[in-house]
């Protein structure tokens, strides 16, 4: 933090940026970055004179540096060449589209995208921003009473209710299902029939799933890693998600999955209502 951006290096233009790359490396080299914050998926770098940087991860997006060294930082081919928990230090690849060096020779970082679901974007001085104007309240501040003021009338599944953006910021597909599971809810039931006291339930378990998968450093089930490369550690204490036809643990009934607005989505029938 507080280190000046010397050089921008970017991959030719593409949908990953939301700001062409010529302007991008015009605008960030020479800045320096004043402050990192998070708004829901999203981070924000505070470059000084109002101005920010705007980074989105998406599916596959990872932030580290160039010191990292992780098997999911290379691509399915060079992963399949190597012995069982092989590391290899990463070199920048045709999917690395965005690299800093920052003020002082220290690591440079890298913005990694494979599918390019990731998103960059400059946001002047006094200029509004779409994506973060949308954002609802901060899912780790999220009520219950606002769930259910949200939900009502709303014949869409409660988990396509949690998965908006502009309900609350920062809840993903994993926490979603995860929270929908400690609280007994089915993620298919409409959301104008669920409860206050169950949208209680599911915000006090989005609080618990998000606190403890922060806890843990997020969830590598493919590409996340760490700034540092490390793996997260949520994936291994997941209840239902991702785990179809393996038994639940509290009733040892089967866990089923449907998709929901495009989503995986996994339950038990048996906990969930």
């Amino acid at each position: 933090m507080g280190k000046r951006i010397e050089r921008v290096v970017t991959t030719k233009p593409s949908y990953f940026f939301l700001t062409p790359p010529d302007r991008l490396r015009r605008a960030l080299e020479g800045r320096r970055v004043e402050a990192l914050a998070r708004a829901g998926k999203y981070l924000v770098a505070d470059l000084g004179r109002g101005d920010r940087l705007l980074l989105h991860l998406g599916m596959t997006g990872q932030l580290f540096s160039s010191e990292a060294t992780s098997v999911r930082l290379l691509s399915a081919t060079a992963r399949a060449s190597l012995e069982p928990n092989a590391q290899r230090a990463f070199e920048p690849d045709e999917h690395t589209h965005l690299a800093f060096t920052l003020e002082g020779g220290g690591p440079r970082v890298f913005f990694r995208d494979v599918r390019k679901f990731g998103k960059v974007q400059w946001i002047e001085k006094g200029e509004s921003n779409a994506r973060l104007d949308r954002l609802g309240p901060d899912a780790l501040h999220f009520t219950g009473e606002a769930l259910f003021r949200a939900n009502r009338g709303r014949r869409i599944a409660i988990k396509s209710m949690l998965l908006d953006q502009s309900v609350a910021a920062g809840v993903g597909n994993i926490y979603a299902d995860e929270a929908l599971f400690l609280a007994g809810v089915r993620p298919g039931r409409a959301a104008k029939r669920v409860t206050r006291r169950e949208c209680e339930a599911i915000t006090a378990g989005l609080h618990k799933v998000l606190r403890r998968s922060i806890e843990t450093g997020g969830s590598s089930i493919s590409d996340y890693v760490a700034p540092d490369g490390a793996d997260g550690g949520y994936q291994d204490e997941r209840r239902v998600y991702g785990r179809k036809d393996e038994p639940c643990r509290v009733c040892s009934s089967p866990i089923k999955r449907r998709v929901i607005a495009q989503r995986s989505s996994h339950y038990c029938a048996r906990c969930q209502r």
